[in-house]
C-alpha cells in the first residue's frame, strides 16, 4: 500500500468533519472532511461483520453507556459534526426531539421501533453498532422506514466526526499508533486519526483495535457520501451516467452502493473503449480505485457486491471466513458455476476488472507480494507511467520476470499470482485490450491480436498448464495416460503433451486448445520458462536481447527464436553457437512446432498468401509445410527463403519431422536406433532411413514421408545435409550457380567420370565428396521422382503402362525398361541413357543391388563396384545362385546384348573392330536408341569367319555360349522368331530353366520355319555353331565325353575342338557315344542344307565355308587337283597368244 502524507487537510479530504456554522441564524454550510489517502470510492453499502463483543468497555463507552453519547439528527443543541445535516434533509428526523440524556439508544428512537422489533433480535437493541448493523444490511429499500433511514445516516454521520471516536482510538488503540508513525504523528482533536487507522487497518494487529477500526471502515463504507471528497469529485459523473441520487430523500440512502457500483460500470466500459462511454475524470478515478482498494479486505465492503451475492455466498462460501479477501476469492473460484446468479456474476466481473486495473483492489494479492514488489522494485520503473504500475499485468510481468530470472519470490506471492493469472486465463473480458479489439466475422484483429499475446505473457501458463482451466479439463486424460511420470503443474507437462500431439493417446479437445495456447507460446520464446532458463544468457550474448518482460523491445514474433535457432546449428569453426543446454533447448522447441505452421510465427507470417493459394485445401497435421515445399518453386521470394531454412535444418536435424519420427519408430529402433542415438544432427538418421526405406518394418506413413523427403531434396542440393557438407566446396569450384541436386550430382558425378577416364593424376573432386556423391547416386535411382527430368519425360508412359506399379524400389524405373518397346520416343531416349549409365557403373541399377545383396556378399566381395555385374554373370549358373537374382542378372544381360554400348566390356574389347567389320550399322544409328543388337550379331559372324582380334574374340565367345542357353539373349532371333517359337516350340519356350532347347528346337524345325527373318537367324546360329562347340550346348553337352576321350589335347576356340570331333565321326577307328555320333550327323545335315538356302556371299564367307565344312580334305584336295591338271596343260600345250616381236612394242 502506498505511503501517505498527513501533514495537512488540503491534501486527500476525504472523511467528514464538523465545521462551525455559518454566520446568522439558519445558514448552514456543507460538513468539510477529514482526509483519508487516495480517493475513497467503492460506497460498499453495509458491513455485516460481526457485532463487537458485548463487553467491550470502549465500544459500551461510544455505543450506548456514554455520558455524552453523540446526538442525533434533530438533537437539542449543535449537533458536533451535523450542521448540514437539516440542509441535506430538511424532512424525516429533522423534528425529533433533542436527547442528550447519558445512555441514548437506536432502539429507543420511535422512528425506528418498528423496524427494530421486526428485523433485529432483542439481544441487539442495547448496542447501538449492533442495531446500526442489522437495520443497515438490509437488501430492499421498502424494508426500512424512510425516517429510520434517515436517522440511521444522520447517526452514522455524527459518529464518523465524534472527537469521542478518536479518544477511544487512542485508548484502544495505542500500541498500534505507536507503530504506525503516519497515525502517531496526526495531530488529535481534528480527526485525522481515526481515518489513519482506517487507511492502515491492515498492518493492525491488535485485536481490539482492529476491531474498532473495522467498525469504523463499515459505517464509513455504508454510504458514498460519507466518503470525504468523494461526492465532490464525483457529482458531475455521477449525474451524467445517470448513477442515482445524490440528494437525501430522492433515494434510500443506504442502496447507494448502487452508485458505485454504477461508476465502477462506467469506469470498465470506458477501459474497454465501448460505443458511447463517458470518460470519468481522473480524480473521481482515482476516488473510485481508492473506495475499491479499502473495501478489499471484506466483501461486506463492497455493499453492491455484498448484496448481489448474499445467497451465492452462503451456497458457495458458507464456510469461509470473513477478512483479507477470502470471500472475493472464494466467489471468484465459483464464478462460473451454474448456480451462480447472475447478477453476482456480474458484480464479481466488474470487481475482477477493477482488480487488473490496480491490483491494490486485491487485498490478498497486494498483501503477499507487497515485500517482493519492492524488493524487486516493480513499482519505481521511470519509464512507467503511474497508472500503469498500478495494473494487475505490470505487477504479474513483472514478478514473474524474477521468478525467470531464478530470482525468490515468497511462495505465498507466488500462490497470489497464480490465482489471479488463472483468473486473467479464465475470462477474456478482464483484459480490456482484448474486448476493444475483437473483430467482426471470426476475424481476428491485429490489436486482438497483441491484446491476447499479451493476456498470455501476463498469465504465463507455460510455466503451469494449469492456470489454462479450459487445457487443463481437456488435457486430464492425457497428462493421466501420457504425462504421469511428471510432476503436477512442472512446464515439462506442455512439452509432454506436445510430444503426444497428433498421436492415439491424444483427444481432439486436447489438441485443439494444445495449439491454441502453442499458437501465442511460439510468438514469444519467453513464455517457454525452461527454454528461457537455459537460452537468457545466449540470446542476451548473440541475439541482444534483455529482460524478460522488457517492454521496449521492438522485434517481430518469433524473431528471438529464429536468432537462436540460426546459432544452434553453426558448426566449430564458424564460432558463435549456443551452448549446449540451450541447443538441446531449441531443437525441443524446433521438433515440437514442425507440428504445425501456426507454430512457427515467422513462416506464418512470410507464407500467409502462398499458404491461401497453394495448400488451402491441406488442414491434415504436417501437411501445410509438405504442401509449401512441393510448391518451393512457385512461392514468393520471402516465404520461399524460409521454407527453404527450414527444410535445410530438417535435413541436418530430421527429428524436427516429429510426424515422420513417429511413423517411422519401428524401422528406427531395427536399424537404426545407433543413428539416433549418438549422430542424431548430422543427416545421417535419414540417410539411415532412406537406406532402410524397404525394410519388412517400414509402414506406409513411414515411406512416404522419407519418399516426400527425398523429393524435397532434390529441388536443392542445400536441402540434403551431408551431401552440403561434404560437397559445398566442389559445388563451388566445379559447378556455380547450379542449384538444383539433380543438376549439382550429374555435374560433379561427370566430373569424375571424365577425370577417371582420362586417368588424371589427381581428381577435382575431393574423396569426401565422391564419397557422398556415391550415396547420392544410388538413392536417385531408388525413385524414378527422385531423376526429374526422366519423370517428366515418361509421365506419360508411366500412367499409361506401369499405372499400378509402386514407385519404390525403383519399381517404376524397370516397369519402364521392360516395356521399352513400346516407350514414346522421348522417355525411351532417357531410359537407354540410364541403363548406359548402370551398365558401366552397376551399383547405380537399384533393383540389381537389392535384389542381389545377397550374392554379391557371396560371390563379389572382391569385385570393384564397376565389376559387380560382370561377377554375377560369371557366377549366374552356380547351383547356390538365389532364383530371383539369377532372373536378374538374365534381365540385364538381355539388356546388354541389345547394343554394345550397354556392355562396356564388350565395347572396350572390340573397339577396334567395330568400325571395321559393322560401320554400315554404325552409321545407321543414333546416339540414344538401341541398335537392337545388331552390331553384336555382326561381330558373331565375324567370329566364325575367325577374323576378330583376340580381346573381341574372348568377349564374343561369351555371348555366344550365354545366348546359346538362352534365346532370350539373342535380341535379333527374339525379334524375328518370336511367332516361330511360340508356334513350334511352345513347351521348350516355357520351361523355366533355358538350356538351350529353344535353338535346338528351332534348328530341327528348321524346314517348318516360314519367316524369312527368323529362317536366316537360325542358319546364322547354325554358321556359329561350327566356330565352336561351346557355341552348340545341346551337342556340346552329348559330346562331352567323346571330347574329354578324343580331343582332349586340342584347345577350344577357333572350331578346333568341332573339327576334331568331325574327324573322328569320319574315323571307323573311333567310336563315338550314340547321342554325340547322332547330334553330329544332324549338325552335318543341317549344315549341308544351311549352306545350300543360304550360298556364300563373297570370296571370304565361300573360303569359311571350305574350312569349316566336314569335306574340307575332299574339297581341298579337289580344288589342288584342278590347279595341277591346269599347271600341266600349260606346260604341254604352251601359249594360247602369239608373241609378240619387241619391234612391235616400241612403234
Amino acid at each position: 500500500m502506498r505511503r501517505r502524507r498527513w501533514a495537512g487537510i488540503k491534501k486527500y479530504p476525504y472523511f467528514r468533519r464538523p465545521v462551525k456554522a455559518a454566520a446568522g441564524p439558519g445558514s448552514v454550510k456543507m460538513a468539510d472532511c477529514i482526509r483519508v489517502p487516495l480517493p475513497l470510492l467503492l460506497l460498499c453499502v453495509l458491513s455485516a461483520v460481526q457485532p463487537l463483543p458485548g463487553d467491550n468497555s470502549n465500544m459500551a463507552r461510544l455505543t450506548g453507556n456514554s455520558d455524552n453519547p453523540p446526538n442525533p439528527a434533530g438533537g437539542p443543541g449543535p449537533a458536533p459534526g451535523n450542521p448540514a445535516a437539516p440542509d441535506r434533509s430538511p424532512g424525516g428526523g429533522a423534528s425529533l426531539p433533542r436527547r442528550r440524556t447519558a445512555g441514548w439508544k437506536l432502539a429507543e428512537e420511535a422512528v425506528c421501533r418498528e423496524d427494530l422489533t421486526r428485523l433485529c433480535p432483542k439481544h441487539s437493541w442495547n448496542n447501538n453498532l449492533a442495531v446500526l448493523e442489522c437495520l443497515q444490511d438490509k437488501k430492499e429499500e421498502t424494508e426500512i422506514a424512510a425516517e429510520c433511514n434517515h436517522l440511521l445516516w444522520n447517526y452514522k454521520l455524527n459518529l464518523t466526526t465524534d472527537p469521542k471516536f478518536e479518544s477511544v482510538a487512542v485508548e484502544v488503540c495505542k500500541t498500534t499508533i505507536s507503530e504506525i508513525k503516519e497515525c502517531a504523528a496526526e495531530e488529535l482533536g481534528k480527526g485525522y486519526l481515526v481515518s489513519c487507522l482506517v487507511d492502515h487497518r491492515s498492518n493492525i494487529s491488535d485485536y481490539q483495535c482492529n476491531q474498532y477500526i473495522t467498525k469504523m471502515t463499515t459505517i464509513i463504507f455504508s454510504d458514498y457520501r460519507l466518503i470525504c471528497g468523494f461526492m465532490d469529485k464525483c457529482r458531475d459523473d455521477i449525474n451524467t451516467l445517470r448513477c442515482g441520487s445524490i440528494s437525501t430523500g430522492e433515494k434510500d440512502v443506504h442502496s447507494q452502493g448502487e452508485v458505485i457500483a454504477c461508476l465502477e460500470k462506467g469506469l470498465v466500459r470506458e477501459a474497454e473503449e465501448q460505443l458511447g462511454a463517458h470518460a470519468i475524470k481522473d480524480d473521481c478515478k482515482k476516488a473510485i480505485m481508492r473506495v475499491a482498494e479499502l473495501s478489499s479486505d471484506d466483501f461486506h465492503l463492497d455493499r453492491y457486491l455484498y448484496f448481489a451475492c448474499r445467497e451465492d455466498r452462503e451456497r458457495f462460501c458458507e464456510n469461509t471466513l470473513a477478512g483479507e479477501g477470502r470471500v472475493y476469492k472464494c466467489l471468484f473460484n465459483h464464478k462460473f458455476e451454474e448456480a451462480m446468479s447472475e447478477r453476482c456474476r456480474e458484480a464479481l466481473t466488474t470487481r475482477q476488472k477493477l482488480i487488473a486495473q490496480d491490483y491494490k483492489v486485491s487485498y490478498s494479492l497486494a498483501k503477499a507480494c507487497k515485500s517482493d514488489l519492492r524488493k524487486y522494485r516493480c513499482s519505481v520503473d521511470s519509464n512507467m507511467p503511474r497508472a500503469r504500475e498500478a495494473r494487475l499485468s505490470y505487477l504479474l510481468l513483472c514478478l514473474e520476470s524474477a521468478v525467470h530470472r531464478g530470482r525468490v519470490v515468497s511462495g505465498e506471492c507466488q500462490g497470489e499470482m497464480m490465482d489471479y493469472r488463472r483468473m486473467l486465463m479464465e475470462d477474456f473480458s478482464l483484459s480490456p485490450e482484448i474486448v476493444v479489439g475483437r473483430g467482426d466475422m471470426g476475424a481476428i484483429d491485429p490489436n486482438c491480436q497483441r491484446a491476447l499475446q499479451t493476456l498470455i505473457q501476463e498469465a504465463d501458463p507455460g510455466a503451469d498448464y494449469r492456470i489454462d482451466r479450459a487445457l487443463n479439463e481437456a488435457c486430464e486424460s492425457v497428462i493421466q495416460t501420457a504425462c504421469k511420470h511428471i510432476r503436477n503443474g512442472d512446464p515439462m507437462i506442455l512439452s509432454c503433451l506436445m510430444e503426444h500431439l497428433y498421436t492415439e493417446k491424444m483427444v481432439e479437445d486436447c489438441e485443439h486448445r494444445l495449439l491454441e495456447l502453442q499458437y501465442f507460446i511460439a510468438r514469444d520464446w519467453k513464455l517457454d520458462p525452461i527454454l528461457y532458463k537455459k537460452c537468457q544468457g545466449d540470446a542476451a550474448r548473440l541475439c541482444h536481447t534483455h529482460g524478460w518482460n522488457e517492454t521496449s523491445e521492438m522485434m517481430p514474433p518469433g524473431a528471438i527464436f529464429s536468432c537462436l535457432y540460426r546459432h544452434a546449428y553453426r558448426s566449430v569453426e564458424q564460432g558463435r553457437r549456443l551452448s549446449r543446454d540451450c541447443k538441446v533447448e531449441v531443437q525441443r522447441i524446433l521438433h515440437q512446432r514442425a507440428l504445425d505452421v501456426k507454430l512457427d510465427p515467422e513462416l506464418q507470417r512470410r507464407c500467409m498468401i502462398d499458404l491461401g493459394k497453394w495448400c488451402s485445401e491441406k488442414t491434415e497435421a504436417g501437411q501445410e509445410l509438405e504442401c509449401l515445399q512441393d510448391h518451393l518453386e512457385d512461392l514468393v521470394s520471402e516465404c520461399r527463403d524460409v521454407v527453404g531454412n527450414l527444410t535445410e535444418l530438417e535435413s541436418e536435424d530430421i527429428q524436427i519431422e516429429a510426424l515422420l519420427m513417429r511413423a517411422c519408430e519401428p524401422v528406427i529402433q531395427t536399424h537404426c536406433h545407433e543413428v539416433a542415438d549418438n549422430q542424431i544432427d548430422t543427416g545421417d538418421l535419414m540417410e539411415c532411413l532412406v537406406q532402410n526405406k524397404h525394410q519388412k518394418e517400414m509402414n506406409e506413413k513411414c515411406a512416404v514421408g522419407v519418399t516426400h523427403f527425398q523429393l524435397i531434396q532434390i529441388k536443392d542440393f542445400r536441402f540434403s545435409y551431408k551431401f552440403k557438407t561434404a560437397c559445398k566446396e566442389d559445388v563451388l569450384k566445379l559447378c556455380p550457380n547450379i542449384k538444383k541436386k539433380v543438376d549439382v550430382v550429374i555435374c560433379l558425378s561427370t566430373t569424375v567420370r571424365n577425370d577417371t577416364l582420362q586417368e588424371v593424376k589427381e581428381q577435382r573432386v575431393s574423396v569426401k565428396c565422391r564419397k557422398q556423391l556415391r550415396v547420392e547416386e544410388v538413392e536417385m535411382s531408388e525413385d524414378i521422382r527422385l531423376e526429374p527430368e526422366l519423370y517428366d519425360s515418361c509421365k506419360q508412359d508411366i500412367s499409361r503402362l506401369c499405372q499400378n506399379v509402386a514407385y519404390g524400389n525403383a519399381q517404376v524405373i524397370e516397369c519402364l525398361k521392360e516395356n521399352k518397346r513400346q516407350l514414346t520416343s522421348r522417355c525411351h531416349q532417357r531410359i537407354f541413357k540410364l541403363q548406359e549409365v548402370e551398365m558401366v557403373d552397376p551399383e547405380l541399377d537399384y533393383q540389381l543391388m537389392r535384389v542381389c545383396k545377397n550374392m554379391i556378399r557371396r560371390f563379389c566381395t572382391e569385385s570393384e563396384g564397376k565389376n559387380v555385374l560382370q561377377c554375377l554373370k560369371q557366377n549366374k549358373n552356380s547351383e547356390v545362385m538365389d532364383p530371383k537374382c539369377k532372373q536378374m542378372i538374365t534381365k540385364r544381360q538381355i539388356t546388354q546384348n541389345t547394343d554394345y554400348r550397354l556392355n562396356p566390356v564388350l565395347r572396350k574389347a572390340c573397339k577396334a573392330d567395330i568400325p571395321k567389320f559393322c560401320q554400315s550399322i554404325l552409321n545407321k544409328a543414333t546416339a540414344d536408341s538401341e541398335l537392337e543388337g545388331q552390331v553384336i550379331s555382326c561381330l558373331k559372324l565375324k567370329y566364325a569367319d575367325q577374323r576378330l582380334s583376340s580381346d573381341c574374340e574372348d568377349q564374343i565367345q561369351v555371348i555366344l555360349q550365354e545366348s546359346a542357353l538362352d534365346y532370350r539373349l539373342d535380341p535379333q532371333l527374339q525379334i524375328h522368331c518370336t511367332q516361330e517359337i511360340s508356334r513350334l516350340c511352345p513347351e521348350e519356350a516355357a520351361a523355366q530353366e533355358q538350356t538351350g532347347q529353344v535353338e535346338e528346337c528351332l534348328k530341327v524345325n528348321l524346314l517348318k520355319i516360314k519367316q524369312e527373318g527368323c529362317k536366316k537367324e537360325v542358319l546364322n546360329m547354325l554358321k556359329e555353331s561350327k566356330a565352336d562347340i561351346f557355341v552348340d550346348p545341346v551337342l556340346h553337352t552329348a559330346c562331352a565325353l567323346d571330347i574329354k576321350h578324343h580331343c582332349a589335347a586340342i584347345p577350344p576356340g577357333r572350331g578346333r575342338q568341332m573339327s576334331c570331333l568331325m574327324e573322328a565321326l569320319q574315323d571307323k577307328r573311333v567310336r563315338l557315344q550314340p547321342e554325340c555320333k547322332k547330334r553330329l550327323q544332324d549338325r552335318i545335315d543341317m549344315w549341308s542344307y544351311a549352306a545350300k538356302v543360304a550360298p556364300a556371299e563373297g570370296f571370304s564367307d565361300l573360303a569359311m565355308q571350305v574350312m569349316t565344312s566336314p569335306s574340307k580334305n575332299y574339297i581341298l584336295t579337289m580344288i589342288g587337283a584342278g590347279v595341277a591338271v591346269l599347271f600341266m596343260m600349260g606346260l604341254l600345250c604352251g601359249r594360247f597368244t602369239k608373241r609378240v616381236t619387241q619391234e612391235l612394242k616400241d612403234r
